[in-house]
């Protein structure tokens, strides 16, 4: 019994590791030539890695036992909140949310950790955006991609053509005095589609997104997307709602074959924007090695 617990903590070491351009430690999930291993070795067929996580998730975060909406005011026109310095006055569409098809008209909790898990992180000295590229993915009402240009990011602001509108206006509101680090433009992006040139050339050091895992149907555009903008050295943060499991493990499942990919622990956020409904993951893409 002994030995048993001494291997599994061995194993759980042996996932924290370092990905990308971020300093912390984040929990690596299996990858699948690790599975084919296991599989091997035990001559059974174990629940895959995408499974594990979401009984893991599920089972230990029980995130529907956790208060929705702790961080923003959905029916609210506007979203304040502070952060590196300044008092951000978000723009939101409440009347938005019930048109069928239309996201990123208001904000999700995802939008506000990852925001702030940013500006901690960079406060922490465990990430580095000043003049980084940073490609924001469904940027929507635009929060995290102010909050990165204030760390000094080069930020492009990207999401349908409709949205456009109250992501410029969200950008000009914030971002218009003097004293911002870095800076932010917005691009027209459509999933799926070829990305800009100025999107790829050169490949962005960061690619951000917040409530992007919502579709099943956007998934393999989203992850064509996302192979199309990064390069070796680019590093993925994504943070989602935990709302749909089926969803998410559809994500997983399918990013894995691509990108090695890290869950940040809640040791790793803003202490004070912490949520059990919330997932914050690191993505790198893997390297293709020539025979």
């Amino acid at each position: 019994m002994g030995s048993q617990v001494a291997v599994e903590e061995v194993e759980e070491k042996e996932r924290l590791v370092k990905m990308g351009s971020y300093g912390g430690m984040v929990r690596q999930l299996k990858t699948a030539a690790k599975e084919e291993e296991e599989e091997e070795e035990e001559e059974s067929c174990a629940a895959t890695a995408a499974e594990e996580e979401i009984m893991l998730l599920w089972g230990i975060q029980q995130p529907t036992l956790s208060k929705p909406n702790a961080f923003v005011a959905q029916s609210s026109l506007l979203l304040k909140l502070d952060s590196c310095g300044h008092s951000l006055s978000i723009s939101q569409s409440p009347s938005s949310l019930s048109t069928p098809g239309v996201t990123g008209s208001v904000m999700w909790d995802s939008g506000v950790v990852l925001g702030k898990f940013l500006e901690h992180a960079v406060d922490s000295e465990l990430l580095l955006l000043q003049g980084k590229k940073v490609v924001e993915l469904g940027s929507g009402c635009g929060l995290v991609g102010c909050i990165a240009a204030l760390l000094g990011g080069q930020v492009v602001l990207t999401d349908l053509f409709d949205r456009l509108r109250l992501l410029k206006k969200n950008i000009d509101a914030n971002l218009r005095h003097g004293d911002v680090r870095g800076s932010a433009k917005v691009v027209e992006l459509q999933w799926g589609d070829d990305p800009a040139l100025e999107l790829i050339e050169p490949r962005p050091d960061f690619v951000l997104g917040s409530d992007v895992i919502y579709s099943e149907g956007a998934v393999l555009d989203l992850l064509s997307t996302l192979r199309q903008l990064c390069g070796s050295e680019t590093t993925v943060f994504l943070a989602g709602e935990l709302r749909n499991d089926a969803v998410l493990e559809y994500f997983l499942d399918c990013a894995m074959e691509d990108f090695i990919i890290g869950r940040l622990e809640h040791s790793q956020w803003h202490p004070d924007y912490c949520s059990s409904r919330v997932v914050l993951y690191v993505l790198v893409k893997k390297v293709m090695v020539d025979l």
